[in-house]
């Protein structure tokens, strides 16, 4: 499974999380309204979940339901990295 970062991050972008990550799976560029976590690298090891400071990172399989949606949200984000539509 994967992590997902949620609605909390938006406008707030903190950072810790890209800090702690020892797979470089959290990304987005200044023009971006959140962080987002690559599904593909994702190595499920819980540290930028436990450093985010408002809570916007959830296992995917614990979710609140409100925010399922967030889980395309990541991946759609390095989906479009990688059609090159993204620089």
């Amino acid at each position: 499974m994967t992590y997902v970062i949620t609605q909390p991050c938006i406008d707030v972008k903190d950072g810790a999380c890209v800090d702690v990550c020892p797979v470089d799976c959290i990304e987005g560029e200044a023009e971006d309204r959140q962080l987002y976590i690559d599904p593909q690298r994702c190595v499920d090891c819980d540290l930028c979940a436990t450093v985010c400071p408002v809570d916007a990172i959830f296992r995917e399989e614990e979710l609140p339901p409100e925010w399922e949606h967030f889980t395309a949200v990541n991946a759609d984000y390095f989906a479009t990295c990688e059609a090159g539509e993204r620089s």
